[in-house]
């Protein structure tokens, strides 16, 4: 996929997951950090249901434009297809072993579902509940990525 083409599906994602109600979504320019992908996208979620309905309209999309998830992963040290070495699931067990050793240290510890992740090559998706959002802070992490979209903060979480 060129250059312009993976941009305009990076923002079309980010809108789509802002447009089903994905809280805080956001589009990363990841290039300038000479990163292995070129785009990440996250997006806070409600539920695993909330999860589930926006990994199916991503999954629509994905059929629509004939694009492939190389990898995907739902929970701590799941398994996922990958067709590359040091990618994502790389990226994904090293966060989660590193932070799962210092939530065990805090006695903070995460649900299994808390993030999943679509790998797509170019465009890293991150689904997350705000609770996962908020202890892997990938926006702190990065904060070298520019951020080209930021959807409406349309989620609110219920007591």
């Amino acid at each position: 996929m060129d250059a312009l083409l993976q941009n305009k599906t990076a923002m079309e994602l980010g809108k789509l997951l802002s447009d089903h109600r994905g809280g805080e979504v956001i589009v990363m320019d990841m290039r300038p950090l000479e990163f292995w992908t070129d785009y990440f996208i996250i997006a806070t979620v409600t539920s695993n249901t909330h999860m589930s309905g926006l990994e199916r309209h991503l999954k629509d999309y994905f059929r629509d434009n004939d694009l492939e998830i190389l990898y995907r992963s739902s929970r701590p040290g799941g398994s996922g297809r990958s067709g590359r070495t040091g990618g994502t699931g790389w990226l994904k067990s090293n966060i989660e072993r590193t932070f799962s050793e210092q939530g065990a240290e805090s006695g903070t510890e995460l649900y299994p579902n808390d993030w999943s992740l679509l790998d797509l090559g170019g465009i890293v998706i991150h689904l997350m509940t705000s609770r996962s959002r908020t202890f892997y802070e990938l926006e702190r992490l990065w904060s070298n990525a520019p951020i080209i979209f930021r959807g409406e903060d349309q989620v609110s979480e219920e007591a």
